[in-house]
């Protein structure tokens, strides 16, 4: 878990963040129309996120965010992502990969926002312990400890595998983890807060079917 990558930026995950992003489905949903959506995003005090990905927003806690939706707000069958950290990963076996410094700016561009911070060089440990912290924040909200964790790369262009805890409330799978930024760079990784509607897949595999598990994720947090 020592392997370093080239660069993290991350901003801590707080309950009141997971609580924030978790009760979205069930808030009053906005026009899907720009100008209800500003509304209700100053409302919130939330902005629209242009530089780090598109077609998002940027919560009041920092993170940005993404939904299939129209609007973040209203919309339980829409699945929700929210991102608290950015790697770019060491691939030893690819020397284009390691060789594209443009990549290490791109992250240097998440950690000019506020509350976020940039470790340049960076270890899979130093993600593993933000995936880790995330994942209490969220067993904090929830009360109860991940269903299942999995070490996989399930869900990722490139880069080590890391830990993928899964939590379900009465209608979502709650997904902590890794994720392909499937930006037009390609080779990042979010470390990312994933929320879907159940109804997506079938019940959860059991802790042994590793193949199983990694499905039901990419199920749940591919789009």
């Amino acid at each position: 878990m020592s392997t370093p990558v080239h660069a993290l930026a991350h901003s801590p995950l707080t309950p009141a963040a997971v609580a924030e992003f978790l009760a979205l489905p069930q808030q009053p949903q906005s026009a899907d129309d720009f100008d209800a959506v500003d509304a209700a995003l100053r409302a919130r005090g939330w902005s629209w996120e242009h530089e780090c990905l598109t077609d998002s927003y940027r919560t009041g806690f920092g993170h940005p965010l993404c939904t299939e939706g129209g609007t973040p707000f209203g919309d339980p069958e829409a699945r929700m992502f929210l991102v608290f950290g950015q790697l770019y990963p060491l691939d030893p076996d690819d020397e284009e990969c390691a060789n594209m410094p443009w990549l290490s700016d791109l992250v240097d561009d998440w950690g000019r926002f506020p509350g976020w911070h940039v470790q340049r060089p960076a270890t899979v440990r130093a993600c593993a312990d933000v995936l880790a912290q995330a994942a209490d924040a969220v067993t904090a909200r929830l009360g109860t400890t991940p269903e299942r964790t999995i070490t996989s790369d399930a869900a990722v262009v490139t880069g080590p595998p890391m830990p993928h805890r899964i939590w379900r409330t009465a209608t979502h799978a709650v997904i902590v983890g890794p994720h392909a930024d499937n930006g037009p760079y390609g080779y990042l990784t979010h470390l990312q807060l994933a929320a879907s509607p159940l109804g997506l897949t079938a019940e959860l595999p059991p802790s042994d079917d590793a193949e199983g598990l990694e499905s039901w994720i990419e199920t749940h947090v591919d789009c």
